[in-house]
């Protein structure tokens, strides 16, 4: 059985995903806007994808824009992503500044999740859970595959991984070829929730893999990401079209 996290007032890994929406915008402006439309729309969890954003490697402006980002949200948890480009990310950064960076916005204490991509190594990861566990801050360790969909027992592998290398939230994404694909996610997502107790996120890409971000009540995954301003990964749909599907299978799941 899941072992929830609670995150402020959002409880991730119990009942119905939890609809989490990506902040994509370039600018500290339209940042604040495109949150403030997140906060109305009624988002559950909001993640910024801070790869896309100018000034990233500008700690000082990070962190100004993780306070207007708190005070816009207004309580609803704030994952921050940066996505390396080996990984579908706009920017690379060296590993160096990957850990710095994340390191820096860990220690203000103005986010509740950081992402943590797996295979920027052991030693990266337990240097970034370690900051983030002393600071009551959670961390996803992710891991995306842009050119395929792995064998079952390698994507089960995978979250086994970051699972044993301490992560709160363990996350997956890889893209389908054919149906096969999506539901060798499927099935891999329904394997690994029998042997971890930890909330996953898992999803199959693009227009095939629809339905992973839809169906992780039946399967296993917590949590899922619905366009907002713009997609952050092919295969995101409306929050609003996202929501009434998450109703429907929540009341059919509960029946």
């Amino acid at each position: 059985m899941t072992e929830a996290l609670n995150v402020k007032n959002v409880t991730i890994g119990e009942g119905k995903p939890c609809i989490c929406i990506p902040l994509t915008a370039a600018t500290k402006e339209a940042l604040i806007e495109e949150a403030g439309r997140c906060q109305q729309e009624g988002a559950e969890v909001v993640e910024w994808r801070a790869d896309m954003f100018a000034e990233v490697e500008d700690h000082l402006v990070v962190e100004q824009v993780l306070k207007d980002l708190t005070a816009v949200l207004k309580g609803i948890p704030l994952i921050f992503t940066f996505r390396s480009h080996q990984e579908g990310g706009e920017k690379e950064l060296s590993k160096a500044d990957y850990v710095s960076l994340n390191q820096f916005v860990i220690e203000t204490g103005l986010v509740d999740l950081v992402d943590v991509e797996l295979y920027q190594g052991e030693e990266t990861v337990h240097h970034l859970l370690s900051a983030a566990h002393q600071r009551n801050t959670y961390i996803i360790i992710s891991n995306h595959d842009f050119q395929k969909t792995p064998p079952q027992a390698e994507i089960v592998q995978r979250l086994k991984q970051a699972d044993e290398l301490g992560g709160d939230v363990l996350k997956i994404a890889v893209m389908p070829k054919e149906i096969d694909d999506v539901l060798v996610l499927l099935s891999a997502t329904n394997e690994m929730q029998k042997i971890t107790t930890k909330p996953m996120i898992t999803m199959s890409m693009g227009p095939l893999g629809v339905i992973t971000r839809l169906s992780g009540q039946v399967f296993g995954s917590a949590l899922t990401f619905g366009a907002g301003e713009k997609a952050s990964a092919p295969g995101q749909i409306p929050v609003g079209e996202m929501r009434q599907v998450l109703d429907v299978l929540d009341k059919s799941t509960g029946a």
